[in-house]
């Protein structure tokens, strides 16, 4: 195998993937950043003790009043007074709302509002050395095919914060494992890209308890790959304030999995 130039451009393309998520993950606005996510419900006063200004559900926006102390920046100029914020869908840095090298996120989940302050400086970021990885192997990118739901699906989950919360399900990805055929049922994103939180015979012990996987958009006659090389942890692996969704029922597969990333490496 060691002279198959397909094989050798599938590691280097894993290589390539491995490096650019290790930066995206310590970057100053990866997950390790996020230090809290607090939901205004839970501050009915609008206060949150870890966030200057004052933040307040309306309907369908937040209100955030802050004065000259709370040394509040909205789109990069000082904010006093009132103003009225819709969810931030765009990269971390982009937020609307900063204090600071701080970015304070807006974020809607099933109707509630919450703030997320996402920080630099956070102990998590500074104390990760690392994603413990397994090197690529070829035979855990396995020949599959997406069979589409006839109806888009939810199904209720646990969440990692201990909230139940509803799992939107778009089809199933079948692939044979161990000589036996094997399902995980997948979210389909907007761009026709697949979606996957499973957990295997590792999760707990050798992995992390539960793992996400994104295939490529399938083909027009539904194959897909299967890379399980590309695992990842999900984002509560880095910091306790993502609220990442446990796997569905039947997305836990009996055998192991060792393969892809597979814990966080710390000081």
């Amino acid at each position: 195998m060691s002279g198959d130039p397909y094989a050798a451009q599938d590691r280097q393309s894993w290589q390539n993937w491995h490096e650019q998520r290790a930066a995206t993950v310590s970057a100053p606005y990866g997950p390790l950043s996020l230090t809290g996510t607090y939901w205004l419900s839970e501050y009915p006063e609008g206060r949150i003790p870890a966030v200057p200004g004052n933040w307040r559900e309306d309907g369908d926006a937040v209100v955030l009043t802050a004065s000259a102390e709370d040394g509040l920046i909205l789109d990069n100029k000082p904010l006093t007074g009132h103003v009225r914020l819709t969810a931030d869908h765009g990269p971390i840095p982009g937020s609307r709302v900063a204090h600071g090298e701080r970015r304070l996120v807006v974020l809607r989940r099933e109707g509630l509002w919450a703030v997320r302050d996402f920080d630099p400086g956070s102990p998590a970021r500074h104390a990760i050395q690392g994603i413990e990885v397994t090197a690529y192997d070829a035979r855990w990118a396995l020949p599959g095919r997406f069979r589409a739901y006839a109806e888009h699906r939810s199904v209720r989950v646990e969440n990692a914060d201990g909230r139940v919360r509803g799992l939107g399900l778009g089809g199933e990805i079948a692939f044979e494992l161990d000589g036996e055929e094997r399902t995980l049922r997948v979210a389909v994103e907007p761009d026709g890209s697949l979606w996957a939180v499973f957990a295997d015979a590792t999760s707990g012990n050798s992995s992390y308890r539960f793992r996400f996987l994104r295939p490529c958009a399938p083909a027009a006659d539904g194959t897909v790959t299967v890379d399980f090389n590309r695992s990842l942890l999900p984002p509560c692996a880095f910091a306790d304030h993502f609220i990442c969704p446990l796997p569905p029922p039947g997305n836990t597969l009996g055998t192991a999995v060792p393969a892809g990333e597979r814990n966080l490496r710390s000081h």
